[in-house]
């Protein structure tokens, strides 16, 4: 058997690239239940074949071996615009996350505009970030898809796990337009949001009525009777109407959060709050509804719309028993991306503690996005996906030293903080 150590040395790829691998950890936390000390994980073909002590799980011969100090399960970062969002910061160049020609554009599909090779996904995924919802920036009111990727790939469609997992939409004065372009108040964003639900209401009702008709015509042996002309964006709204994607709603002002809270029980519409700056004043309501929130980043600016943002509505939420995570995010002022595990840090010091912060960037993360079957844990059955670490992941000189995803070390040695 072949024994690697994680140094803060670079570490050669292409020597540990495999999906037969086992990983010694002298912590393991599998999030699913107590830390292990002394842990071993084995993953064959990509999957994790067994996990526990390592006096209890042995590793097969000429199985590659890794260790560290501390391991975690990938992390997992909820709303993001990174592969959309790129490294250089170049308008007309690595910046397609806000396509600016219309407020309400749900056709708009994540999967077309996202970069794996961009070296902000490579940045990320240095940290222990392995899984990822991306897509289009919170800047208009319907501003696109979004979809969730592994942090690896050749391609998008290789990376993604969900092609197509949400419709965003956005109720902040960051989706407003200026001069007398529409929406330029709150009124005016909710009934234009109001109305492309309708719409797709009557879409979705007209199509239904033109399969029944087609299969009676079929049985009388008659001719096929059309359907409406196909549309992009309301066959994506029509997914949302139909519960087959949430929609995730950007808000972060209390009012705008009633607001989105209003339209989901208005059209029975499974929602996820994003942002939330100003959710712990009301808690009550949204724990009622039933939907989960991603948070916005701890160390988010806490100006404008987010000027009463605490570093504490991460233990309120969870204190309350509302799934949440937390989320790099997006930012218009600086479009590259934030990391999860610093924003879930500085949560874990108010409040949240260090298992609810790495919940809140793993498991229920995984839940939101409801992949909790296949990520979010170190549990028989699940991809392979680990983070590696040299010490408590949540301080700030420990050094992510590994990153396998679903059995192949993509990210190794020390990652530029």
């Amino acid at each position: 058997m072949r024994t690697f150590f994680f140094t803060l040395a670079a570490l050669s790829l292409s020597a540990v690239a495999s999906a037969q691998v086992a990983v010694r950890a002298k912590t393991l936390h599998t999030v699913s239940g107590a830390p292990i000390a002394n842990g071993v994980v084995v993953i064959v073909d990509g999957k994790i074949a067994a996990v526990g002590p390592a006096s209890e799980v042995a590793i097969p011969e000429g199985f590659q071996i890794l260790e560290s100090n501390v391991v975690t399960p990938g992390l997992i970062d909820a709303r993001s615009v990174v592969g959309l969002a790129g490294i250089v910061g170049q308008k007309n160049g690595d910046q397609d996350q806000h396509e600016n020609s219309a407020p309400i554009q749900p056709e708009l599909r994540a999967l077309d505009a996202y970069n794996p090779k961009d070296r902000l996904v490579d940045w990320v995924r240095g940290f222990g970030v392995t899984t990822v919802q991306t897509g289009h920036a919170p800047a208009e009111l319907v501003p696109g898809q979004l979809f969730i990727v592994k942090t690896t790939g050749r391609t998008a469609d290789v990376a993604a796990v969900v092609p197509f997992s949400a419709v965003a939409a956005t109720l902040t004065t960051g989706a407003q337009r200026s001069g007398k372009e529409a929406p330029g108040t709150r009124g005016k964003m909710v009934a234009l949001l109001r109305a492309k639900l309708i719409e797709g209401q009557e879409y979705a009702k007209a199509h239904a009525a033109a399969a029944d008709s087609e299969g009676k015509e079929n049985d009388k042996g008659g001719d096929k009777k059309g359907a409406p002309k196909r549309d992009l964006g309301l066959e994506a709204i029509a997914a949302v109407l139909a519960g087959d994607v949430p929609l995730i709603v950007t808000a972060n002002r209390a009012q705008d959060i009633a607001s989105a809270l209003r339209v989901a029980k208005e059209f029975q519409l499974k929602i996820v709050l994003d942002g939330a700056a100003e959710a712990y004043l009301l808690l009550d309501e949204i724990k009622a509804s039933g939907c989960s929130v991603i948070l916005h980043p701890t160390m988010q600016r806490s100006v404008g719309e987010t000027k009463n943002l605490s570093f504490q509505t991460a233990a309120k939420l969870k204190e309350a028993g509302i799934l949440f995570a937390i989320q790099s995010g997006y930012e218009a002022y600086v479009p590259k991306a934030r990391v999860v595990l610093f924003e879930a840090a500085v949560a874990a010091s108010h409040g949240l503690g260090f298992e609810g912060a790495l919940r809140a960037i793993t498991l229920d993360a995984a839940k939101i996005l409801g992949l909790d079957a296949r990520v979010g844990s170190i549990e028989v059955g699940k991809d392979g996906d680990l983070a590696l670490y040299d010490g408590d992941p949540f301080e700030y000189t420990t050094h992510c030293v590994g990153t396998v995803i679903e059995g192949v070390v993509v990210s190794s040695g020390e990652t530029d903080r």
